[in-house]
């Protein structure tokens, strides 16, 4: 008997299906069927309307809050192993509940380990995400994991934007990694945002350490959530003699008043992709998509070939 070549399907979750969609077309495939019945009390139940047994079956679906779409992604997983799938790839552009990644106080959760624990149990054999909020968060899995970068996507944009004297920015001193991997790439200067917050999501207080007297600047992260600290950031670039003040970040959460302050904000744009769907449409945001990148791995995945190369930064 020959070797068996296992077929590959790809399913979407409901909260990424128009990603899915994008996915799936630059994969060469169909979306695969799936329906999802929901009970008057709010539980609800994924079904595979196709056969997937012995398949390799990628699931997409970014797990923001709220938790039903964590939830989506543990039955759809559990679902696939119960129907004889032969590999689970949990495709996740945004892995939530990521920024609970240790304790930083007492008698707190370590939620980024208990999802890595809950996807495992329910039966992913692979992880497929981008842009971890921490990269250390691949180690609290034991299966494997694939960390793109949306560097790939990113640098290619801010080339073509050809501005003079760039600066990349980090919002504060945990990117300072990730702007300094940028500014390598782009042979640009870098400065840093340094923040006191009274809380969560409440900045007290905000310095600049460098100058940007003169010059375009790009501030980097990995998500933007109450466009709190971007928005100060960039109004506190401008003041401080910037020409224009542009934002990168991966994973546009857009919480809260989120919108309001990015428009009433000195920013020029905020790029991001389209990991998780905008809630609204807003004249300075830039979407662009991830889904060329995640299919293009997926392919390679799907037929052992390396994907060393997706690892800019």
């Amino acid at each position: 008997m020959g070797v068996v070549k296992t077929e590959a399907k790809i399913f979407a979750c409901t909260q990424s299906t128009v990603l899915g969609e994008k996915i799936a077309k630059a994969f060469g495939a169909e979306l695969g069927n799936v329906i999802t019945s929901t009970y008057s009390d709010g539980e609800f139940q994924p079904s595979y309307e196709e056969s997937i047994r012995g398949t390799r079956i990628f699931i997409i679906g970014s797990t923001h809050p709220s938790p039903r779409n964590l939830m989506e992604m543990l039955l759809m997983i559990d679902a696939a192993k119960r129907a004889s799938a032969r590999h689970i790839t949990a495709v996740m552009p945004y892995f939530g509940w990521a920024r609970q990644d240790r304790k930083d106080k007492p008698r707190v959760p370590i939620a980024a380990k208990l999802v890595a624990k809950m996807l495992e149990a329910a039966g992913a054999t692979r992880i497929i995400t981008m842009d971890l909020h921490a990269d250390q968060i691949q180690g609290f899995f034991e299966k494997p994991v694939d960390h793109l970068f949306a560097s790939t996507i990113f640098l290619p944009y801010l080339r073509s934007l050809n501005l003079p004297n760039l600066t990349i920015a980090s919002p504060d001193m945990g990117g300072s990694k990730r702007a300094y991997a940028y500014s390598k790439a782009l042979e640009s200067d870098v400065v840093i945002c340094y923040k006191q917050r009274a809380k969560a999501n409440v900045i007290s207080h905000m310095e600049l350490i460098g100058d940007v007297t003169g010059k375009n600047v790009v501030l980097v992260d990995d998500m933007v959530d109450t466009a709190g600290t971007l928005t100060k950031a960039a109004d506190l670039m401008i003041e401080r003699g910037a020409l224009s003040v542009r934002a990168i970040c991966t994973h546009p959460i857009l919480s809260g008043s989120a919108y309001e302050r990015l428009s009433d904000s000195k920013l020029e744009e905020l790029i991001t992709t389209d990991s998780i769907p905008l809630k609204e449409e807003n004249d300075k945001i830039r979407v662009l998509s991830c889904a060329d990148l995640f299919a293009e791995v997926m392919d390679k995945v799907h037929h052992n070939r390396s994907i060393s190369s997706k690892f800019v930064m």
